[in-house]
């Protein structure tokens, strides 16, 4: 038989055949080499990701550290509340998706529906406040205010509320020790926001924030936020496929948080603030001559320091507002209330954010530059009751007239004039309107003393303040020169217009309006209660200059110290001690004879040196600001009331009262050292036992002695008006004009 080759067509099909077998193989073996990569080289990885994927990982906030005062006082700390949590996944396990639950537990703790729905929903970019902003598989807080009947009542109907729980647990507090307030420098805390968390996450796309935590917003809980907040704890819970808790899987303890000792004394603050609102509420009812009604004393502040360390032993300042109405969440009343337009902005820190023209007290920065200009301590100027300056009249504070006195003098009895002949003479001398090489001593000063520049204090928003020096000038003028030459232009004929066109014109030079009303602290200067009890410290111990400070060192839980905040020298005055003697002797009759004599009658001078200055800064529209700013050896107390009057009058009886209770001095003005509640300022820390509570020092009980004070102010009056948070306030001042308004006031 012959053999038949194949056709065409049959080599085709057996060509095809090959190759789909080839194909087939080549998948098969890509299969096969795929398997082994993912079930053996990779086999453990693939099953790691399967099991973290029934595994989702919730926080557990570590508790608070506390803020303490110089004797281990609590100022800020935790207490032990019911609060009532709801479990999502328990709700989303029940048909109605856990509706009817959530109303039965609003009908228990006396809470309308849609707030206890709303506080479980879960936040996101259209859902407002309040929501749920932390994970879905933590047990939401509905309220921390839950009584023990409301807590009882869920407990024992379990079957009604599936996934409720209401369990002790730590929540900020402020306890207030001796009627203390202090809300400004302890702060308050509030929920993280999303931008912070995204802010604080790093290269291992990790936050340091979780989404349910709460930081500190202002004060001390914000500056020591990382060291107050601990390290949160993990739970690993197990999951199905639906999301539904099947049981933990282990987990890592939290940390707490660390407490912050601060240099504050409970009992001192708590008098500071009662006596600055006494002093308020005294003004309110006493006349202004001025005016022709009475004082308004609207707000003010007081500071406390320690002079040789720059500790801040007591800040106060008014209106302020209760901390404790943010715990647990604020309500949509109180934050109404804090956010109105009506109030007065107590949330800002007077201290240190509210900036005045500090008046009279300023003239012992001014004696300093004269004295550094050339002057010498016996030099005397006339003390008129005006002095006519570029065809302006610069008058004497009530219109004094004490004859050819020297600056000692001129301090004493606070002679406007005497300054005012200084100023000029030595604008005179830098040449006048075309200055070429101005020594410009008198501005140089202020700068020396730390004016126009933060302090450095540890609470955020400090302002610094201002010396309107010549870059100032320029740099004012070139910001507004526009603004000005199109009023100029207006053809309005008024005050604010007429001083437009000289603006317009000259803002740019230093003239000597300027120069004159900067000597006794008015004009275009501000300064802050802080930065004037630096000053008045640095007076008192020799000319240092030190960074006021509220921490005095972190401490762990278990007693040890963290880290100590020892005191930081800045600078020194740039004053020889003689003349820092001759501010001294100066200032120290302004007690005895000037001009707050008539309102320390009988102070034992002798034993307790009380140095002082008097400053009533005059506001365009307002009335006038009273500063009343002292030192003896171990304290500096600055007291400023807007809208209150002279120094010595609006002031000066609360700071009198302040001095009392630090040195024990008694109604007939002797010194009882029993009732002395800081006759020397405390150095030490307070004392840990080794489970980190503190040791009470003996012969201390936390209460206030008897020293002879006002009658204390009630709580209410604390609140006199609510303010918007502090972070979106601008910097209060004393000021309703803009600076060309009031450049030429006396």
């Amino acid at each position: 038989m012959t053999n038949i080759p194949p056709t065409g067509r049959n080599s085709r099909v057996t060509g095809r055949l090959i190759i789909l077998q080839v194909l087939v193989l080549s998948l098969l073996a890509t299969l096969g080499g795929r398997l082994w990569y993912l079930q053996i080289r990779e086999g453990q990885h693939y099953v790691n990701q399967a099991s973290s994927n029934h595994i989702r990982t919730v926080l557990v906030p570590a508790v608070r550290g506390e803020i303490l005062d110089a004797n281990g006082v609590a100022l800020a700390d935790n207490a032990t509340k019911l609060v009532v949590s709801v479990s999502r996944t328990s709700l989303l396990q029940q048909k109605d998706g856990g509706t009817a639950v959530l109303d039965r537990l609003a009908q228990v703790l006396g809470l309308p529906a849609t707030e206890v729905h709303d506080k479980v929903r879960l936040c996101d970019a259209k859902t407002p406040q309040p929501c749920w902003n932390g994970s879905p598989y933590q047990p939401i807080p509905v309220t921390d205010k839950a009584t023990t009947q409301q807590a009882m009542q869920i407990m024992e109907r379990s079957e009604d509320f599936p996934g409720v729980t209401a369990d002790p647990t730590a929540v900020r507090q402020y306890p207030g020790p001796d009627g203390v307030n202090a809300a400004q420098e302890l702060g308050y805390l509030s929920p993280v926001t999303q931008d912070e968390i995204d802010a604080a996450t790093g290269p291992d796309g990790k936050s340091a924030y979780a989404p349910a935590d709460q930081i500190g917003r202002s004060g001390l809980e914000s500056v020591y936020d990382s060291a107050l907040r601990g390290k949160p704890g993990t739970t690993d819970l197990e999951v199905d496929n639906l999301g539904r808790v099947m049981g933990t899987a282990g987990g890592t303890a939290e940390v707490p948080g660390d407490d912050v000792v601060t240099s504050i004394d409970a009992r001192i603050q708590g008098i500071a603030e009662k006596q600055l609102q006494q002093a308020m509420l005294t003004l309110r009812k006493s006349y202004d001559p001025v005016s022709h009604e009475n004082f308004k004393a609207d707000s003010g502040a007081v500071v406390v320091m320690d002079v040789h360390t720059g500790r801040v032993i007591a800040m106060a300042s008014a209106p302020t507002f209760d901390p404790n109405v943010w715990t647990g969440g604020i309500s949509s009343k109180d934050y109404a209330a804090l956010t109105s337009t009506k109030s007065d902005y107590p949330l800002l820190n007077r201290a240190i954010q509210g900036q005045s023209a500090p008046g009279s007290t300023f003239k012992v920065v001014t004696t300093s530059g004269a004295i550094n200009a050339g002057y010498t301590y016996s030099d005397t100027f006339p003390c008129t009751s005006a002095m006519t300056i570029g065809g302006r009249v610069f008058k004497n504070f009530e219109g004094e007239n004490y004859g050819m006195i020297d600056i000692s003098k001129a301090l004493e009895v606070s002679c406007d004039t005497v300054f005012y002949n200084i100023a000029y003479q030595q604008w005179l001398k830098d040449g006048g309107t075309k200055p070429k090489k101005p020594n410009d001593w008198l501005y140089k000063a202020a700068h020396a003393f730390g004016l126009g520049q933060k302090t450095g204090i540890d609470l955020p928003s400090e302002v610094p303040g201002r010396v309107p020096d010549r870059a100032w000038h320029q740099a004012y003028y070139d910001a507004m020169k526009d603004t000005w030459c199109k009023q100029a232009k207006s053809g309005k004929n008024d005050y604010a217009t007429e001083i437009a066109k000289e603006d317009c014109v000259d803002f740019a030079t230093l003239r000597a309006g300027d120069e004159v009303n900067y000597a006794i602290g008015q004009g275009d200067t501000l300064v802050t209660p802080i930065q004037m009890a630096r000053i008045y410290s640095a007076l008192a111990n020799g000319g240092t200059l030190y960074q006021p400070q509220i921490a005095k060192a972190v401490v762990s839980p278990s007693g040890k110290v963290v880290k100590d905040m020892a005191p930081v020298v800045q600078g020194k005055l740039p004053d020889s001690q003689r003349t820092l003697q001759y501010i001294d002797q100066a200032t120290a009759n302004v007690i005895t004879q000037g001009t707050a004599a008539w309102k320390f009658e009988g102070w034992p001078q002798n034993q307790v040196q009380l140095h002082a200055k008097t400053g009533t800064a005059e506001v365009v529209g307002k009335q006038s600001t009273s500063w009343f700013d002292t030192y003896t050896k171990d304290y500096a107390i600055v007291m400023t009331i807007s809208q209150g009057g002279t120094g010595s009058g609006g002031s000066g009886p609360a700071v009198r009262n302040i001095y009392n209770a630090l040195y024990g001095i008694q109604a007939n003005n002797t010194i009882d050292p029993k009732k002395a509640l800081l006759p020397t300022p405390q150095k030490s820390l307070p004392a840990f036992n080794p489970d980190g509570s503190v040791v009470q020092r003996a012969g201390f009980d936390g209460t206030v002695a008897g020293p002879v004070l006002a009658a204390p102010v009630q709580p209410a009056a604390l609140l006199t008006a609510p303010a918007a948070p502090g972070a979106a306030l601008a910097p209060v001042t004393a000021f309703a004009l803009a600076p060309e308004q009031r450049r030429f006031i006396a």
